[in-house]
């Protein structure tokens, strides 16, 4: 998987950069392949934004967090993700989809002659 940070009025550190690898390569247990990931880092005033842009092969996730603690707001990055990969992984599992696969695999009645 390929990782690009950029930050914006910080400096990266090799701390901070495996505490996003880290982030990331726990999302990797849910078994969907992580194509490529962008981590935008910024410092504002009194805050830290940080925010992901994760592509799979089904499509692309993104999350978004602040908090006044850089590793704080890492933690809260990789709860979102994991959030979002979670339901996407179990989507074909879902009784919403298990109705609609029922509808569709229906024989159609045999007609009255």
């Amino acid at each position: 998987m390929n990782i690009e940070i950029t930050s914006k009025q910080i400096e990266i550190t090799p701390a901070i950069q495996d505490g996003i690898t880290a982030v990331l390569n726990k999302l990797a247990r849910h078994q969907v392949d992580l194509i490529s990931s962008h981590v935008i880092i910024t410092q504002q005033a009194q805050a830290f934004n940080i925010e992901a842009s994760i592509v799979i092969p089904q499509g692309k996730l993104f999350a978004h967090a602040t908090d006044a603690d850089l590793y704080a707001a890492i933690g809260a990055l990789g709860h979102k993700l994991e959030r979002q990969l979670n339901k996407h992984s179990h989507k074909l599992e879902s009784h919403r989809d298990e109705r609609h696969t029922k509808t569709l695999n229906r024989q159609p009645e045999a007609e009255i002659a």
